[in-house]
């Protein structure tokens, strides 16, 4: 198994450099906020300078299978992913983006995503299992990368649904061969859903031996800060959101890592591509 693994590295080695996408909305699927847009472009552009690319967002019920022509990976799924000592199978499905080459996979789970709304339910309150389901989902994420068996050299998250995927990258999955050199950029965008989120949050979200202890950037009791967690434990910063709260905005000035301000999306695209370049050239000198 490891000789095969290091046939695998060396073959992505000398091949394009892998971005992956990791978001919570995406247009043609989803349009709820400048995420959906962004989303859409910015990875076709990456594609489009060389970079081999993947995008995973979870599958709402919302999202019409017979129209975007989705269908199920089997050889991706039938995985199990646990949340607060439950196990949900987690499937995966696909579909080619029209007219950009681009395919997209989707996390879906019948127990969270099945539900025709996205965040909040019919009266607009919140889901009071939107905790889990970021739980399910940003798990799900990192396992599904494994089985691809697909070395990302640069992870981009947008929505606060992929808030701990930087804390997993830099604890759990730290040693993981296929994490080895990936770099990961959070996107940071306003957001209010964690006013619901409780000290709970903290415990379901504390996986593989975690401890509580361990998820401190992302607050206390009523005040969970799921923003400054992503940035915490990200290895760069981009301002996705013209406005962004006073707390936020300190806490990227002062993490000292590399970072884009905010902009206009015909600006943030030219300039995302060559803000991943500079950070993938930044880990091959560390090598």
């Amino acid at each position: 198994m490891h000789s095969n693994f290091g046939i695998l590295i060396e073959n992505h080695s000398m091949s394009k450099k892998r971005a992956l996408f990791v978001t919570q909305e995406m247009n043609p699927y989803t349009a709820i906020s400048e995420i959906s847009e962004i989303v859409r472009k910015l990875p076709q552009a990456t594609q489009e300078k060389g970079m081999e690319i993947r995008v995973l967002m979870p599958k709402y019920g919302i999202i019409n299978e017979r129209r975007h022509r989705l269908h199920e990976v089997v050889r991706l799924s039938g995985m199990n992913i646990i949340v607060d000592d439950e196990d949900y199978p987690l499937i995966i499905k696909v579909a080619s983006l029209p007219g950009a080459r681009m395919q997209v996979y989707f996390l879906d789970n019948e127990e969270f995503f099945k539900r025709k709304f996205i965040f909040d339910d019919e009266n607009e309150k919140p889901f009071e299992d939107n905790m889990d389901r970021m739980v399910f989902f940003c798990k799900g994420v990192m396992e599904t990368v494994k089985k691809f068996g697909w070395p990302p050299d640069l992870i981009h998250c947008h929505g606060w649904m992929t808030s701990l995927i930087p804390l997993y990258l830099k604890t759990v999955y730290k040693d993981d061969p296929i994490f080895q050199t990936t770099k990961i950029v959070y996107s940071a965008y306003t957001n209010t859903y964690e006013k619901t989120f409780t000290d709970r949050f903290l415990e379901i979200a504390a996986i593989n031996k975690l401890e509580p202890s361990d998820l401190e950037a992302f607050g206390k009791g009523k005040k969970i800060n799921l923003v400054n967690g992503g940035i915490a434990h990200a290895d760069a910063i981009v301002s996705g959101s013209k406005s962004l709260t006073k707390t936020i905005t300190k806490a990227i000035e002062e993490s000292g890592k590399p970072r884009m301000d905010y902009m206009a999306l015909e600006e943030l695209v030219p300039e995302s591509i060559e803000f991943y370049k500079s950070l993938i050239e930044e880990e091959e000198e560390a090598e």
